[in-house]
Parts: C-alpha cells; sequence; structure tokens
C-alpha cells in the first residue's frame, strides 16, 4: 500500500468524523462530559439523573433540584476554609452561613442545615421560619443567626424574641446609625447582652449606577460610632464587622480593594473593641454559568486566609472567626428547568427561534431582569447538526426570549425536522437560587417581604370615592405554608 493511498484513507477517515453534530461542538469547545453533565444512550445526565426518565414520568415543563448538590458544596467550601487555616496557621475558625433569601423552601434548608451550617436571615418573616425550623428539630439553640437587612420594628421585635428565648448566638448586624437608637430600646427590656455587628458600606463597581451602596454604614464614620454610641453599653456588645460585595468573591482589584478596607476596619475597631472577633464575608463565590467556566476555589479561598492572617500578625492581634455567607453558591447548582420545544419559526433568513412550552421570564427572570446567563443544553438530538438559535417563550410579552451564552454569545442548538417523531428538549441548568422567589412561584417574596395589600377604589352612584381591601397583606402562615413547613402551634 503507497504513502498515498494511505493518506487518502486518513482524510477519508477523518472527514467521516468531521460531521457537524452538536455533540461533536461541546466536545470539541469545552470538553465532554463535565461535572454534573453526561450523555446515556444519547441523552443527556444531570448529576447522574436520566433526565428523559423524568420527562417521560412527568411531562414538561418542570422544574428540579437535586439536593446532594447542596451538600457537596458545602463540604467543598467548608474544606478548602479549614485546609488553608491549617496551612496559614490561622487560629480562628471558620463558620459556614447559609442565606435563606436564596433559596427557602424546607427541603432546602433543612438539606444545608444537616449540613450543620448557620444561617443568615433578611426580614422579619425569616425569625417565624427560624422557629418553625427549631421546633421541627432542624437546629439549636446555639446555631448562629446573622440577622441582615432594614430592621423594621417587627423585626426587631421577633430577634428580640430570639434572644430571650435562649437562641445565644444571635448577632443584629446594624445597616445604618439610625438603627441603634431603636436597637438600644428593645435591648433595654433584655435581661442579657444584645449581640451586634455592624456592616461596612463598599464603593460600588465602577460601571454601578451610583457609587456607594445604600447598605452599611460609611467606614470612616464607624470606629467614632462606636466609641460615641456603643463603647460602654452594658447590654450591647459588638462582635463582628459585616463586609458585603454583591458582585461576589472574584480575583480583581475591586475585589481586594474593598477587602482590604475591610481588613483595615477591623484592625481599627479590634484596637478599641475587645469583644469584636469575627469578620462576615458576605456575597458568595460564583457557581458554573458556562461550560468554559474556570474559578480556582482553592486559591481564593487561601488568599483570603492569607491576607487576614498577615494583617493580624503586623498588628499584634488574634485572628478573628471568619464567618461567609453563601445562598447562590450553595443552592444554585442543584437546580434546573426543563422545556420542550413546541415549534421551530423562522422569521427572517438568518433567525431561527425556537418556542418553548412556557414563559422565560416566568420561570428564570433573573435572565430578562439582570441578563444572568445560565447553562443551556439539550436533552436530546445531540447527533444532529447544529444551528444558531433564540429562545422564545410562550407569553406575548417581547422580553420573554433567551438568545446568548455567558462564554461565547452566540446559541446553538441541535437541528430537527418538525415531522420527527420525538420533539426536542431543553435544559437550563443551576437555576436553583433566586428564580423561585423573583418570580412569586406560588406565592412567595424576595427575602420573604410580602406583598402589599390592595386597596380597590371606585366611585359610587353619587360619584362619592369607595374603597376597600381586595386581598390584605400576606401573613407568615401564608408564606410559609408555601415553603413547605409546617404549623406551630
Amino acid at each position: 500500500m503507497t504513502k498515498e493511498h494511505n493518506t487518502t484513507q486518513h482524510n477519508t477517515t477523518q472527514h467521516k468524523r468531521m460531521k457537524n453534530t452538536y455533540f461533536d461542538l461541546i466536545d470539541q469547545s469545552y470538553y465532554f462530559p463535565q461535572d454534573g453533565f453526561d450523555l446515556q444512550n444519547d441523552y443527556l445526565t444531570f448529576h447522574g439523573i436520566s433526565l428523559k426518565y423524568l420527562i417521560e414520568k412527568y411531562g414538561t415543563p418542570f422544574k428540579l433540584l437535586y439536593l446532594p448538590r447542596i451538600s457537596e458544596q458545602i463540604k467543598r467550601a467548608r474544606n478548602l476554609f479549614n485546609r488553608a487555616i491549617k496551612k496559614n496557621n490561622y487560629r480562628g475558625k471558620y463558620h459556614y452561613c447559609y442565606c435563606t433569601k436564596c433559596c427557602h423552601f424546607s427541603h432546602v434548608v433543612k438539606t444545608a442545615l444537616r449540613e450543620k451550617v448557620h444561617l443568615e436571615t433578611s426580614s422579619s418573616f425569616d425569625i417565624d421560619l427560624i422557629f418553625r425550623l427549631y421546633k421541627e428539630g432542624e437546629l439549636t439553640k446555639s446555631t448562629v443567626i446573622v440577622h441582615n437587612g432594614y430592621k423594621t420594628d417587627e423585626y426587631l421585635k421577633k430577634i428580640l424574641k430570639l434572644n430571650t428565648e435562649g437562641f445565644k448566638n444571635s448577632i443584629l448586624v446594624l445597616d445604618s446609625k439610625s438603627e441603634l437608637k431603636r436597637v438600644r430600646a428593645y435591648a433595654a427590656e433584655y435581661d442579657g447582652v444584645l449581640k451586634i455587628g455592624i456592616r461596612m458600606a463598599i464603593d460600588e463597581e465602577p460601571q454601578s449606577a451610583y457609587y456607594t451602596s445604600r447598605l452599611g454604614i460609611r467606614p470612616s464614620e464607624i470606629v467614632d460610632f462606636y466609641k460615641n454610641e456603643i463603647e460602654g453599653e452594658e447590654n450591647i456588645s459588638l462582635k463582628m464587622v459585616h463586609f458585603f460585595i454583591d458582585s461576589g468573591i472574584k480575583d480583581n482589584l475591586y475585589y481586594w480593594g474593598e477587602f482590604k478596607k475591610a481588613l483595615k476596619l477591623f484592625v481599627e475597631l479590634k484596637q478599641v473593641c475587645k469583644d469584636v472577633k469575627a469578620i462576615n464575608l458576605g456575597g458568595g463565590f460564583p457557581i458554573r454559568n458556562n461550560l468554559g467556566f474556570e474559578y480556582d476555589y482553592e486559591y481564593m479561598i487561601n488568599e483570603i486566609v492569607k491576607n487576614i492572617k498577615t494583617v493580624c500578625v503586623e498588628s499584634n492581634m488574634m485572628e478573628p472567626d471568619i464567618f461567609t455567607e453563601f445562598g447562590k453558591y450553595t443552592v444554585g447548582e442543584s437546580g434546573a428547568i426543563v422545556f420542550q420545544v413546541l415549534e421551530q419559526k423562522k422569521q427572517n433568513d438568518r433567525e431561527t427561534w425556537y418556542i418553548v412550552d412556557n414563559s422565560l421570564m416566568n420561570t428564570i427572570p433573573d435572565a430578562w431582569s439582570i441578563l444572568e446567563k445560565f447553562i443551556l443544553l439539550p436533552i436530546n438530538k445531540w447527533n444532529n447538526e447544529y444551528t444558531k438559535a433564540n429562545i422564545g417563550g410562550i407569553s406575548c410579552d417581547h422580553s420573554d426570549y433567551y438568545n446568548s451564552e455567558d462564554f461565547n454569545q452566540q446559541l446553538f442548538l441541535p437541528t430537527y425536522e418538525d415531522e420527527d417523531a420525538e420533539p426536542l428538549y431543553i435544559g437550563f441548568f443551576h437555576t436553583g437560587a433566586y428564580q423561585d422567589s423573583i418570580s412569586g412561584y406560588g406565592g412567595i417574596k424576595h427575602c420573604l417581604i410580602p406583598a402589599p395589600k390592595l386597596i380597590i377604589i371606585d366611585r359610587d352612584h353619587t360619584g362619592n370615592f369607595v374603597d376597600y381591601i381586595y386581598r390584605n397583606e400576606q401573613t407568615v402562615d401564608d408564606m410559609l405554608s408555601i415553603l413547605g413547613y409546617n404549623q406551630v402551634d
């Protein structure tokens, strides 16, 4: 056999392998399979779950939450922090808090609590949720409860009730200086010492619509605020400095700049307040929102621990306990939403629309409200050729669409024929955080802040105004029933 014949045969074989299938596109662009995603008999699986089985059993559309992923995320972060603490000879402890506002459903919060996490609350109804969980035996009175958010009178009353009933690690984080007066009034009714934290206001990223966060107290004012207003209080003790970056923990100049401001503030406070022993790194780790996602969790955690250690050694002080508030990181990668493509529409020579059997605005509201991106993959037809596509929901709203990926902007999906025996199914993955509360799933709301009462106004036959309440503000029982919590006597 000649060399020329060998080359011809090789080229022919290579040509056969160059079929432009969807699988080839993904495998050549990102490598496949990946953590959480694989193919079984030409159908996509999610964490080993057969999506084909779920489609055949339940039909579409459906949401799913894979609870073991929550436990995996908690264990990974905790292990990496503990390893960094050991590596840097760090003397403080690490505490993992779950932000309830990210997903309040009972099955999610209980899964997190079984990993011995602590909790962060955001509003009055969150405290009722804490009591429900305690009654069900899911947490103890030694669980750390960090209270963020604006402190309404109702919120403060319930935080005080937690303290009076023996929740010894309840920490109320001041969001503004004006809150202290009301906190002091409530603390006067309490026999013990009320533990508080102070939230530092951060400068927002350069592209933000405003310069400084509305949340927290200006760092330049905090030390004097403590010395003039808190120092010497017998029943109030400052325990925590709280620092929150909305865009999360990222390896960039902006994050490290704000982080070092927080460390400087901690040192200054520690010099005048021996009781402050914790720094809370609000803002979480990113999650995978595309198949090309890369993030070195181990490096970032080690850098955080090392930086705190260095500052404390230089200042000759004990390292603080480290708290993190991970919400999206905890639950985001556990969620998915699966749709059937009802129709493909070619509206011009270049654009093809795949219409799915629900509204994208309702099911993944982050996609249109803040342009969040998710992992999008077909469930079947991976061996078909692919095409650039736009995805449209069945509502009549202009914004009910999804047409770009975070990694490469363009969106590709398998082609198919209308007369195919099996329709195309697609899934959005890592949707477990915030989507239910922002879309108002079943009547729940973001941060468990209830829907306001609805007042109807009309005129009677004489022309006078007539007003009445159509529906009152949501109650705690209304909200927690939707979320799967048992009624408490």
